[in-house]
């Protein structure tokens, strides 16, 4: 029974969390909801959108309020791995090397436009991603246990960037794509902005609404949530079907060319976990599991030429893939 309470309050404070952040940044709502799913099931996050679309505002917003520590890093083209992981510095009256942290080791990191750096940048994120650890030289340094990278790119601009390699897509556990706010968002947006002090960027009555070591705690509850064989089943026949879609539709077969890995099928399940965690349910649903598909399978589907010729987008193969694939 203490069990039972202490999940639900532990529901009860992250559901707060979710509802104090939309409150403040309209027009979001998935994106945050799918920030705190990825956040639940202890993944990373790639998030696109043009600019001036709160992506940074929501990352701050999620770190003041789960108390974590939060370093935004602008990439570029000329930043090197040491900006980012860190550096040894020799202290001559110790005649020893000192070793300097870097951003990386803060809770949640944002990798803004992560495509504009080199692939030696991107490289270094791959074992903190994976691994939650970064070597240098011949010491090895643990990152925080709660560790979460938020990177985002813009969809058009392309001068001067560079793709990301497919091992550092895959890593990603969830792909968000952010559109422009609707009319009456908009005038929400504008609303919200007035009734702010004058000195909204330095507004210092921030207050965190739960802890790190109760993050953690809802990481244990969501992994124990219940899924039944029948829906793992389905899952694995979602992540199927992109590598054998011949098997399942014929015009799916036209526009894929790579199924996505096992990673996916992993990510599918704590993702749905997450999300019925978040949202009060007893247990996982067919529901929750569409729901996480196209975040999850986005930026892991590589479309053939003939898809990218037609005008088919990754979210329409998601959506084609949805309604072939039979709930058992």
């Amino acid at each position: 029974m203490a069990t039972q309470t202490l999940e639900k309050t532990q529901q009860h404070q992250l559901s707060n969390l979710l509802k104090s952040i939309q409150s403040n940044i309209i027009g979001q709502h998935r994106l945050i909801e799918n920030m705190l799913v990825c956040l639940l099931a202890d993944g990373h996050i790639l998030v696109e959108g043009m600019p001036g679309l709160a992506k940074t505002r929501t990352a701050k917003a999620l770190a003041d309020g789960i108390e974590g520590d939060f370093h935004r890093i602008q990439f570029t083209p000329d930043l090197l791995p040491s900006d980012l992981i860190g550096t040894e510095i020799y202290i001559h009256e110790k005649s020893n090397f000192l070793f300097r942290k870097g951003p990386i080791f803060n809770n949640i990191l944002l990798a803004d436009e992560i495509n504009r750096a080199p692939a030696k940048v991107q490289s270094a994120l791959l074992e903190a991603m994976e691994e939650k650890q970064v070597t240098v030289g011949h010491h090895t340094y643990p990152l925080p246990e709660l560790y979460m990278v938020i990177a985002t790119q813009n969809p058009i601009e392309q001068e001067g960037t560079y793709n990301l390699p497919e091992a550092q897509i895959d890593r990603f556990m969830m792909h968000c794509e952010v559109d422009y706010p609707s009319h009456e968002e908009e005038l929400l947006i504008l609303e919200l902005d007035e009734r702010r002090p004058s000195n909204k960027h330095n507004d210092h009555s921030k207050h965190s609404l739960t802890t790190i070591e109760e993050v953690l705690q809802a990481r244990k509850a969501v992994a124990g949530m219940y899924i039944a064989d029948n829906l793992k089943n389905y899952v694995v026949s979602l992540i199927t079907a992109t590598r054998a879609p011949k098997q399942y539709d014929s015009e799916l077969a036209k526009w894929i060319a790579h199924g996505v890995s096992p990673r996916a099928t992993i990510a599918m399940i704590r993702c749905a976990k997450a999300l019925a965690w978040l949202r009060g349910d007893e247990y996982v649903t067919p529901r929750h599991i569409q729901t996480v598909a196209a975040p999850v399978l986005r930026h892991r589907l590589t479309p053939s030429f003939e898809s990218e010729a037609d005008g088919i987008s990754r979210n329409e193969i998601i959506r084609k893939l949805l309604a072939v694939v039979a709930i058992p």
